[in-house]
């Protein structure tokens, strides 16, 4: 308030013109104007700095819109699935008329203090990767561990398609063996029709190669017609997609009661893979509706 007090004072305490104090102090005869206007009508409080914020925004997110948001991130967070802005505005999109966009959702996000922007980040539009073309031109396959409430580790197997990420099959095992492997695959063929491919790590139950021969699961695909790749050693990339699916698997797990039985934790397997295939928005393919592969006759 100092200058605005002191060119007030000016003018009209000691009689100075506004001319001259516009000049001496390089301000518009219309600002002085204006402060003595404010001086009149409210005193020395009127001149005070005043907000430039619109009184009113009529695109501001409504107050009901952001508890919404709000809420249903926290609901997704304490079930352990995905509570990001696309996973938000597609779940309100299935229950409002006029659902806010996925940049609104951020935006709001954002300005609850509940995210915090990551410009350090890699843009999604400067990663080159593989995505196969076609439902079932490419499944991939993989095993990762769970502890159950026991403290005795489970072993659990997924298998994905490439191009769709449809969750083809999880099944929990004390330990998978050659066996599980075969059933499995033909249990998701059952249902998903034949892959073309099928991409996998080197573990023993997938590949003898390191040993140079073959394992069951092996032989299998190969009287089937189906091609087998492998990853190369030490190179989790290669596996990608169904890595990332082990840890959005685990984020849910770790939200549920620790299993005490395989059949407890095949349960949560089983409701998690109906929520990621039948609930969740996806970004694979066409959006938020997956296109499933077809059952080769």
């Amino acid at each position: 308030m100092g200058m605005a007090r002191y060119v007030d004072d000016a003018v009209l305490l000691e009689r100075r013109g506004a001319r001259e104090v516009a000049a001496a102090h390089g301000i518009s005869r219309s600002w002085i104007y204006e402060l003595i206007k404010r001086f009149r009508a409210g005193g020395y409080e009127a001149l005070e700095p005043r907000s430039h914020r619109p009184r009113s925004c009529p695109h501001q997110t409504p107050p009901e819109m952001v508890r919404a948001i709000v809420k249903l991130r926290s609901e997704l967070q304490s079930q352990g699935h995905d509570a990001g802005a696309r996973t938000i505005a597609y779940h309100l999109a299935q229950e409002m008329d006029a659902p806010p966009s996925r940049s609104t959702v951020w935006r709001v996000l954002r300005r609850e203090g509940l995210i915090s922007p990551q410009p350090q980040k890699r843009p999604r539009c400067s990663l080159i990767r593989f995505e196969a073309q076609l439902p079932n031109e490419l499944w991939q396959a993989d095993i990762t561990a769970w502890k159950l409430h026991s403290g005795e580790v489970a072993e659990i197997l997924n298998l994905i398609d490439d191009h769709s990420r449809l969750f083809l099959r999880s099944e929990a095992f004390l330990r998978v063996k050659a066996a599980d492997v075969v059933r499995c695959f033909y249990a998701a063929v059952e249902l998903h029709g034949l892959p073309y491919s099928l991409l996998s790590d080197n573990a023993a139950v997938f590949t003898g190669s390191y040993r140079r021969g073959k394992v069951r699961f092996e032989s299998e695909l190969e009287r089937l017609g189906v091609l087998f790749k492998n990853s190369r050693p030490y190179h989790p990339q290669t596996c990608g997609k169904v890595e990332r699916l082990h840890q959005t698997l685990k984020r849910y797990l770790a939200r549920q009661a620790p299993a005490k039985t395989l059949a407890e934790l095949q349960g949560q397997l089983d409701a998690f893979v109906h929520y990621y295939n039948d609930i969740r928005p996806h970004t694979a393919s066409a959006g938020a509706h997956r296109c499933r592969p077809t059952r080769s006759a």
